[in-house]
């Protein structure tokens, strides 16, 4: 049977695939030497077939697949036949004398489909080629030895729930590897295993889709559908292999929120102060992530005016928190009602709803100890100022909230008036004042005030009271500061020497508003215009001052306008003074305008007395310096003066006079003290007289006289230690002395000061 088969292949290749070359007619013979029907062609060289071999064949001997025959071969045995290329020698052995070619092993399409031979006749004797080579070709013939296989499989897949019949979840895909052009062996169908009745399959394209309608994710979430791929067409026989598809149902928002009670209880403290957490809602809804995130809200006025609602971070739970304080006295309980509403919702599944629910809430108010409460948030009271002690100023009201007949006991906290200006009555929370107040000092006191209970200390409360201090008109109008002026002997008639300006310190009513006036008549020597705004233009009047050494002192009159007025009186010292062109000061003394230009002879005289007297004590200082140690030091311990020069302690001025009691200095040799402190250029003339009667001794820098210096003095030190002499020349100061004002008008005049060209 099997050489049948075998002869039919070979016949069928030759017919099929057969192909001369130049040759006469040949016969062909099938395998195992038959006969084969001898065809009549043209004359060709040789014949070379088309094989065909069945893979996976085990035979007891190797199989003849085929036979090569040259039209030069005569039978004699002179013809070889030679067959090389893929698998020749090996898998494929030719017969040298007859032609036949076998197969040696079972062949695997899958591993090779098909081999290319080359055939060729030559004499056996001297191997030449009788003809030449022709390829030929041995392809290997397909039987269904492959199961279908699923190379990505296993599968997983999402499809919306509630999804439609017909609705593609996924497409699987089976790979065959049989000949798909030969037979059914890789022709596949698709069907479902296991995963009926929800999922059905395409038998041609493996697509999956659902098979029943409404599937609900909140049933079940997930299914295992098994997918077999059966070769053959599906037919008995046929080879299979199968796969698995986890179907996962995503969650559509099909569900609308349900409280799981109608009704919520809470309690709260009445002591819960805004923002307090009453509790927690929760309305279930199975969907999941956005579908199920919820928003609350409090439906009732009465509730939504105590109580605020709102959702938690995780969008699930309503929390319920106090909005405004509580008051068990005035109401002990709350019911309202909430509701619950979904944030997103699916227009494709209106028909499902409402996608919202409503439940009842009460809240309990709870009683709590409460510290007394005062009538007023805080007190603005009043009192005029400089009012006797006692007098009434307010009084602040507590109660206790939870037993209003309590007995509350007031004071007033320390640290709020320090100076204890108030007292308050500790029954009933009168103030008053405790001193007589002056607003100009302080206008506003601010006091706390603390309320407790007589039968619990623990509960107190605070308040604040601001005191205003109400004005009176108790201050007289004064000049804003000291006015010391001067005006030029060259002004003219009518010229403003200065603004005048006034203040009062009290702001009520017309207190404020202050009037000035100075002198009047024909006889003032200036002229002083009340400007109605507080201030006043003193004036040169029509005639000028006559000029004399002292300044003129201006009377001016102030008054306010508050009832009862009052009054006060200021003086305005004016200098008469001669002037450079620029408008600056030369000199304020009569005297120079009526000296000459340069020194005069007395001045002269003066000079050079001064500058000898000064370098005598310069020799005699010198001299003494150059004794013996021991007499200086006998001498320092004395002369509290010796100490003063020994460490070079020159006075600072006014801040020695307080840092040090300098009175045993300035008069260490007994001599009678001046009459006053103030009188100082007579102590200074009693040193002067002191220190040149005296020649014995040198010239001393006087601790005395820096007990008088102001700092920063424009004209130095009085000491003689710090002057200088110059042959012909006579010491001068370091700077213009016509710059340090009228009182060294003469000592200007001695050191030679040019006096101002007249103008």
């Amino acid at each position: 049977m099997w050489g049948l088969v075998r002869l039919l292949l070979a016949w069928l290749g030759g017919w099929g695939c057969m192909g001369r070359l130049a040759a006469p007619a040949r016969a062909w013979t099938g395998s195992r030497g038959s006969p084969g029907p001898v065809l009549l062609r043209n004359r060709r060289s040789w014949v070379w077939n088309q094989f065909f071999v069945i893979e996976e064949y085990a035979g007891p001997e190797p199989v003849l697949i085929g036979k090569l025959h040259s039209d030069v071969d005569r039978g004699e045995g002179r013809t070889k036949y030679l067959l090389t290329g893929e698998g020749a020698g090996t898998v494929f052995v030719i017969d040298e004398a007859t032609g036949n070619i076998h197969v040696t092993k079972s062949l695997d399409r899958e591993e090779k489909a098909q081999y290319v031979l080359l055939a060729q006749a030559v004499d056996r004797a001297s191997n030449r080629p009788l003809e030449p080579p022709s390829e030929f070709i041995i392809k290997v013939q397909d039987i269904n030895d492959n199961p279908p296989i699923f190379p990505l499989g296993p599968y997983h897949a999402t499809v919306p729930e509630m999804s439609n019949v017909g609705t593609s979840v996924i497409q699987v895909t089976a790979h065959d590897a049989d000949d798909p052009s030969y037979g059914n062996s890789a022709k596949l169908v698709y069907t479902v295993l296991d995963g009926l009745p929800f999922f059905s399959v395409d038998p041609q394209t493996g697509v999956v889709r659902t098979a029943i309608p409404n599937m609900d994710r909140e049933t079940q979430e997930e299914f295992l559908v098994v997918i077999q791929a059966k070769d053959m067409g599906g037919h008995m026989g046929g080879l299979s292999g199968s796969t698995t598809v986890t179907v996962t149902l995503s969650d559509v928002n099909d569900n609308p929120p349900k409280f799981p009670q109608s009704l919520y209880q809470f309690s709260v403290v009445e002591t819960a102060g805004p923002g307090t957490l009453v509790g927690r809602l929760r309305a279930q809804d199975p969907d999941l992530g956005d579908n199920a995130l919820m928003a609350y809200s409090i439906l009732d006025g009465e509730g939504a005016e105590a109580f605020s609602i709102s959702t938690d971070s995780q969008g699930r739970d309503g929390l319920l928190t106090v909005r405004k304080p509580l008051d068990f006295e005035t109401r002990r309980s709350y019911s309202f009602r909430v509701e619950a509403t979904n944030t997103l919702i699916d227009p494709a599944y209106l028909r499902r709803g409402p996608f919202k629910d409503v439940a009842s809430v009460r809240v309990a108010v709870q009683d709590a100890p409460e510290p007394p409460a005062f009538t007023q948030a805080a007190y603005h009271l009043a009192v005029p100022e400089n009012k006797a002690p006692g007098t009434l100023v307010g009084q602040v009201s507590a109660a206790d909230l939870d037993s209003p007949a309590s007995p509350i006991r007031y004071s007033i906290l320390p640290h709020s008036d320090p100076e204890r200006c108030f007292s308050i009555e500790p029954e009933d929370g009168t103030i008053r004042t405790v001193v007589p107040l002056d607003r100009e000092a302080r206008v506003w006191h601010n006091l706390t005030v603390l309320a407790t209970e007589l039968d619990s200390s623990a509960q107190a409360s605070r308040v604040q009271v601001d005191i205003q201090i109400l004005d009176e008109n108790d201050n007289a109008p004064q000049l804003a500061e000291p006015y010391d002026t001067f005006v030029c002997d060259s002004a003219a008639p009518g010229q403003l020497i200065e603004v005048i300006r006034a203040l009062d310190r009290d702001e009520v009513g017309n207190s404020s508003r202050v009037s000035l006036q100075g002198p009047l008549g024909p006889d003032a020597n200036f002229t002083v215009r009340d400007n109605r705004d507080g201030s006043a233009s003193l004036l040169l009047p029509s005639r000028p001052a006559p000029p004399r050494q002292a300044p003129y002192l201006v009377p001016i009159a102030l008054w306010d306008w508050g009832q009862p007025a009052l009054s006060s009186t200021a003086t305005v010292t004016v200098s008469v003074c001669r002037c450079r062109p620029d408008g600056s000061v030369a000199s304020c003394r009569p005297e120079a305008q009526l000296s000459p230009a340069g020194l005069s002879t007395g001045a002269l005289l003066a000079i050079i007395t001064c500058v000898g007297t000064l370098l005598a004590l310069v020799v005699l200082f010198a001299a003494l310096r150059r004794q013996k140690q021991e007499a200086l030091m006998v001498l320092e311990e004395e002369d509290v003066r010796e100490n003063i020069i020994t460490y070079d302690d020159e006075g600072g001025g006014e801040e020695d006079t307080e840092a040090f009691d300098i009175s045993a200095l300035q008069n260490p040799d007994g001599a009678p003290r001046p009459p006053g402190p103030a009188d100082v250029a007579q102590l200074l003339a009693l040193r002067l007289r002191e220190a040149d009667d005296d020649p014995s001794v040198p010239p001393y820098d006087s601790v005395q006289v820096y007990g008088y210096e102001g700092r920063g003095s424009s004209c130095g030190s009085l000491s003689s230690l710090g002057s200088g002499s110059e042959a012909g020349g006579a010491p001068g100061p370091a700077e213009p002395l016509d710059d340090w004002g009228p009182l060294f008008r003469t000592l200007a005049e001695l050191y030679g000061a040019k006096e101002p060209p007249a103008p």
